[in-house]
């Protein structure tokens, strides 16, 4: 007997299922013409998108805005809206990124490798389309166009699955990019938003094996945790930043004090601000006093442990950090701050609490950097600069659709390559094998 739904009967759930297979159904049959799109065809594609996006912004801002009533309503907190919130000039932005990603070089039908064997046969690897890629995201609107441009870019549908509080943003951006790829020539079904009233869509969506080739979860780690959890097509976990800044006993402290700022203030909401400081015991009493105070001047919170708090004094105000302190992702003007006694405790500190995002080390000692490059487990090591800068577009990318935390099949910032798989071409005149 089928279980009952939480929002309803047994009925009511089968119905639910349907919907979310018959949209991945239209989606894979959508994708057997548009995977052999030229780039021209492609690129036109999204640059009609950016013109429609930039010609009815006014649907979409007026959506927007009854989201951002019914938020304001239940009690958003104010960084939240702030996610949620569209304006004409962000509007502009996601119309320019889709102007952008099609100005990328297109992957699709790239050659990865190739050679001829001694017996003649000539052998291709190329890229080509995944196929149907499910997006399950949170809050912020601009990542349905960012996620349907990169998607449709290297040949691929996409299923959408947002956010309730964003649902009208949604729809009105949807329904926008569906105009224009019916207009094109194309199959609607390309670009599908998924039902968000309640989280069995979610369910449906990671559970439809052969019809959805792969899952990216954008979000918070109980979002993230959840898919990988449950899913039984391919997940790519993205986002999750417990992101630590080591500072070396060789550090320069001009160096220290702009990375250290830059990679906890510039954007705290964000997967690659950083949320530990690990200071070595020799530059502790030197350094920590300083940076301690012009963090807390600027608004942030030290969560720290004993040896870090007698180093600053009363430099600073500080809280005592928990165990817990260690492996949390503030997202807030929070850092927890600890003092080491060499590299190789930085390192294994990592190694306890890292999310494998992004770890950087500050330091003029070439000996020292090799080694935290070479054994710290992580998607980017950074050296002398923020952690900030793991972004697909800071890396020339032009944009991403996520920051991977794991090691299949891709590894950090992700973008059209990695929306790609390959195939082998072999070609022959007749050959057998013996």
């Amino acid at each position: 007997m089928p279980e009952k739904s939480s929002t309803g009967s047994a009925v009511g759930a089968d119905a639910g299922r349907e919907e979310i297979l018959a949209a991945a159904r239209g989606a894979r049959e959508a994708t057997a013409e548009f995977a052999a799109a030229t780039r021209e065809t492609k690129d036109t594609l999204l640059t009609a998108m950016a013109d429609a996006l930039t010609r009815r912004s006014g649907e979409v801002l007026d959506a927007n805005e009854l989201d951002l009533t019914a938020a304001r309503d239940s009690g958003m907190p104010e960084a939240m809206l702030d996610r949620l919130k569209l304006t004409e000039p962000r509007v502009a932005e996601v119309a320019s990124g889709l102007r952008t990603v099609a100005g990328l070089p297109d992957p699709v039908g790239e050659t990865v490798r190739g050679n001829m064997l001694p017996n003649g046969l000539e052998l291709r690897q190329v890229r080509v389309p995944l196929g149907v890629v499910g997006i399950v995201y949170e809050g912020r609107p601009n990542v349905t166009v960012d996620a349907a441009g990169l998607t449709l870019k290297s040949g691929n549908a996409v299923l959408l699955r947002g956010s309730s509080s964003a649902v009208r943003s949604n729809t009105a951006l949807v329904s926008i990019l569906r105009d224009v790829l019916v207009e094109s020539g194309f199959s609607p079904d390309l670009v599908t938003l998924l039902p968000c009233a309640d989280r069995s869509s979610v369910g449906h969506l990671v559970t439809a094996r052969g019809l959805v080739d792969l899952v990216i979860p954008r979000g918070g780690a109980g979002l993230i945790n959840a898919v990988v959890e449950e899913a039984t097509v391919p997940v790519i976990e993205t986002g999750v930043g417990n992101c630590h800044v080591y500072v070396d006993r060789a550090a320069d402290p001009e160096k220290t004090r702009q990375v250290v700022h830059n990679a906890k203030t510039r954007r705290v909401s964000v997967c690659n601000a950083a949320e530990t400081l690990l200071v070595h015991r020799e530059v502790a009493d030197t350094l920590l006093p300083g940076l301690a105070r012009e963090l807390s001047e600027t608004g942030v919170t030290l969560h720290t442990d004993e040896r870090a708090a007698e180093a600053i004094g009363n430099a600073a105000p500080v809280t005592l950090a928990t165990e817990q302190d260690w492996d949390t992702e503030y997202l807030s003007m929070d850092l927890a701050v600890a003092v080491v006694d060499s590299p190789d405790e930085a390192m294994a500190h990592i190694a306890r609490h890292g999310t494998g995002h992004t770890e950087a080390i500050v330091s003029e000692d070439v000996s020292a950097v090799r080694r935290f490059t070479t054994r710290v487990d992580s998607a980017a090591v950074v050296v002398n600069a923020s952690t900030a800068f793991t972004d697909g577009g800071q890396f020339g990318m032009g944009a991403e659709i996520g920051i991977s935390t794991q090691k299949l099949h891709a590894r950090g910032p992700m973008a059209l390559p990695e929306l790609t798989t390959t195939k082998w071409l072999v070609w022959g005149d007749g050959h057998t094998r013996p």
